[in-house]
């Protein structure tokens, strides 16, 4: 059922729902089974299967010393042997997890089969499971079925793959913030105000002989505004969002024999990168991931920047240039008894537009007051560590460049989610613009309905079969 101006009333999940299974047939009645523990060796793996003929094709594979009436009620486990379901060889000693619908993690009924860990079990199990009747699930099929069962929105299912990829502990509170519905809580809120100025257009449009109010229309303005600012705090916030959930892809640059392979090994306090007196002793990039304050960084080590004739440094070199064409943050290292080159003095130039500091390495063997170049200025002895703990706060204040350091408040950290806030807050400009040009109530719900309709992308209110396949293709098989 729909309203004058478009939008759905009643349950909107199911609106979602009965839409997907008319138009494009995603299956959600086969029963799907997968292997949802990582492969490899290890105690206890699972093979996972939903839907509605779950315990019964369990029922055809597990063998129970209780017998055939083994199944005594939902939320248990049961210990037992899966076997073939022809010749009834016995394929794994198991614990069969058993959970009826509604109350599971896809709101259908799921059965968890806990085999032994290790490729080859977990194989034979998933494969006697798909001939005893069930599909092979596909990547992020299950969490897909939670949000169309409405057991999860967007923002909470996508949340699942950032918990799953969680860099540091501050990347997995922001990623639990989430699934806790922290930021569809924060959007629900801000369309339910958009809804509010709705309602008034629609008695407008309703009613046309009844012109809207001078104290309407103010009224009407100061709840704009209102959205526009919330609007705004979110966007704010979004950057330093990315950086918790994607961390930052930093470089150490500079001259060769400078100390850049020392710091990075000093910041990942092992060594990592070969370290000698020979100028090119590092010709690749070395790629480490380290938690400073809970700030993932992405560092790379790389070939120090100089005109040379040999092939290989001449490659490494070129790998450096692109290295920093890329980089979030550029840790450019100095020697201190040398000072800032003709070298560095172009680095610093062709990537003045990136955040940059500037690490004056060796003080254990001199210290001189740096010229002035700029850029934050770092001393420290990578040799020894003085100085790294003041590297370590200056890479976090840099990072958030004055950003919220607070994982627990409503953060952005998905690109997606950053878009449609901004192309929101796009429509709630023009919305103004046009309320202040005295425009007709049925041209001022264009722009209103828009924004609104933009936020529901970020929840799911609004939602398209693209969208979705764009979202869960991007999750691990068996989540």
């Amino acid at each position: 059922m729909k309203n004058r101006l478009g939008f759905f009333k009643g349950n909107v999940s199911n609106v979602i729902i009965h839409a997907i299974h008319v138009g494009c047939c995603l299956m959600l009645y086969d029963t799907i089974a997968a292997v949802s523990t990582p492969l490899g060796e290890g105690g206890i793996g699972i093979v996972r299967i939903s839907g509605e003929e779950a315990l019964e094709i369990v029922k055809k594979i597990f063998v129970s010393p209780r017998g055939k009436d083994w199944y005594k009620g939902s939320h248990r486990m049961y210990y037992g042997h899966i076997v073939h379901p022809v010749h009834r060889g016995i394929i794994d000693e198991v614990l069969l997890s058993v959970m009826k619908a509604p109350h599971t993690y896809t709101r259908e009924d799921v059965v968890e089969i806990n085999c032994h860990g290790g490729t080859v079990p977990l194989r034979e199990v998933l494969k006697t499971v798909i001939e005893a009747g069930a599909r092979q699930g596909l990547p992020g099929e299950f969490t897909k079925r939670a949000f169309l069962n409405g057991r999860l929105d967007l923002t909470q299912a996508e949340s699942v793959i950032d918990i799953i990829r969680a860099k540091t502990d501050s990347s997995l509170r922001v990623a639990m913030n989430q699934l806790k519905g922290a930021l569809s809580g924060k959007i629900t809120n801000i369309q339910d105000q958009m809804l509010g100025l709705l309602a008034g257009l629609e008695a407008a449009i309703d009613f046309p002989e009844d012109e809207v109010e001078e104290k309407t229309k103010i009224e009407m303005m100061k709840s704009a505004e209102l959205i526009k600012i919330q609007l705004e705090e979110l966007i704010t916030g979004a950057e330093t969002g990315k950086i918790y959930r994607e961390g930052i892809r930093t470089v150490i640059a500079g001259r060769p024999n400078v100390g850049k392979s020392s710091l990075l090994n000093a910041l990942l306090r092992e060594n990592r990168a070969i370290v000698t007196e020979i100028p090119g002793t590092t010709r690749d990039i070395i790629e480490e991931m380290l938690n400073i304050r809970g700030i993932p960084l992405k560092l790379i080590d790389t070939a120090g920047i100089r005109e040379t004739e040999d092939i290989v440094e001449k490659i490494g070199v070129e790998k450096t240039r692109e290295s920093l064409e890329g980089a979030d943050l550029v840790l450019l290292v100095v020697d201190v008894l040398t000072g800032i080159t003709g070298e560095d003095k172009r680095v610093l130039g062709r990537f003045k537009d990136k955040k940059i500091l500037v690490i004056m390495n060796k003080i254990d063997l001199q210290e001189n007051d740096p010229a002035d170049c700029g850029f934050p200025v770092v001393k420290l002895s990578a040799l020894t560590g003085e100085g790294l703990k003041i590297l370590e706060d200056k890479i976090v204040e840099v990072a958030l460049a004055g950003g919220m350091n607070m994982p627990e408040a409503v953060t952005v950290s998905n690109v997606r989610h950053q878009t449609s806030i901004i192309n929101a807050k796009k429509n709630m400009e023009d919305f103004i613009v046009s309320l202040k040009a005295d425009l007709p109530p049925d041209l001022l719900s264009v722009e209103l309905r828009a924004a609104w309709e933009s936020l529901g992308e970020i929840t799911g209110s609004t939602v398209t079969e693209d969208l979705l396949d764009r979202i869960f293709t991007d999750f691990c098989i068996g989540k």
